[in-house]
């Protein structure tokens, strides 16, 4: 009788140290394979045999320059990042802006893939610019940024601080070829709508998303110090002005889809192609400073088909060529 028992709880052991061996080889297997398993994002433009490339990254900090010119990358770092501190209506230098920061369009002071940063500012400068029908150096690209982004008055060219911006652009750009283009670099245009883009439709997707970090009338937040914008105003006086490159809405709705709300970037958007372009088309419609632009565009025929004033080379009025729709208007 105990001979038997004996010989019954040596086969429950068998059995039970073979399900634990069994069991063991499936976890082993399991943990190879998910170690060799290339990750594979969920969301719903991610190709899993075809992992994005990675876009442009910023210079490392041991790659600034040695001694004064060093110094001077930072200094224009912190002009682009606190322009208000210098340059704002109690600016430390003088009073020449609306209080915003470049970094408050040029994101994260320009180094924000997709963010509207600055890869290739330096290395396409001088450039032909229809707008201004000239040939155009690198200080007056930022010189127009103070005139229309920040609705104010240029530094001096030959200004430290002008020096200061342009050097920290060009260092940014830096590991850059002239020929190249790297991902991340400009802000991405959105395909075209079938239809208007909407203010009246805008204006929801503004309350739903837009309005706790930038005001129910658009007006911003500033820090504790009152001097610099946490958050830009988007319209208003002390928004950018209608010369602006935001106010054209093809630039400002990929500028929105990419990266707003606050939080999102490429990897991450929240809001549709649609909605991007409707909230562009209601802050665009609301007040803001106006920029005499009657120096620009001179050969009309070069106006893009999203700027909103006139005249034109086409038959179509200003409305039209605010809000689109605008795949007929293709030339």
């Amino acid at each position: 009788m105990e001979a038997r028992k004996v010989q019954r709880y040596k086969r429950v052991l068998s059995g039970a140290l073979i399900c634990l061996l069994i069991l063991a080889l499936l976890v082993g297997i399991e943990t190879y394979l998910l170690s060799v398993r290339p990750l594979i994002y969920s969301g719903p433009t991610a190709v899993a045999s075809e992992p994005a490339a990675m876009p442009w990254q910023p210079p490392a900090a041991s790659t600034l320059p040695n001694g004064e010119a060093g110094i001077t990358v930072l200094y224009g770092q912190a002009l682009i990042r606190e322009t208000a501190t210098f340059f704002g209506p109690n600016g430390s230098i003088r009073p020449l802006t609306n209080g915003m920061n470049c970094q408050n369009c040029h994101l994260q002071a320009g180094t924000k893939p997709f963010g509207n940063n600055y890869s290739t500012t330096a290395r396409s400068y001088p450039k032909f610019r229809a707008r201004s029908n000239s040939l155009e150096t690198l200080n007056k690209r930022i010189s127009d940024c103070f005139e229309r982004s920040l609705n104010g008055t240029a530094p001096d060219s030959n200004s430290r601080e002008m020096g200061a911006i342009k050097a920290y652009i060009e260092w940014l750009g830096s590991g850059v070829t002239t020929d190249e283009k790297p991902i991340g670099s400009g802000i991405p245009k959105l395909a075209l709508l079938s239809r208007a883009a909407s203010p009246e439709n805008g204006a929801k997707v503004y309350a739903q998303q837009c309005k706790t970090c930038h005001g129910n009338q658009g007006e911003g937040v500033k820090n504790p110090d009152s001097v610099t914008y946490v958050y830009p105003p988007l319209w208003g006086p002390h928004s950018y002005n209608d010369g602006a490159g935001l106010y054209r809405l093809s630039t400002f709705a990929g500028y929105v889809k990419y990266n707003m709300p606050f939080g999102v970037d490429y990897n991450s958007t929240r809001l549709s192609d649609e909605e991007a372009w409707d909230v562009a088309a209601f802050i665009n419609s609301q007040p803001r400073p106006h920029k005499d632009q009657s120096a620009d565009w001179k050969d009309i025929k070069q106006k893009p088909i999203d700027f909103p004033f006139g005249p034109y080379a086409d038959k179509y009025s200003e409305t039209r060529h605010k809000y689109g729709p605008y795949i007929s208007m293709q030339h």
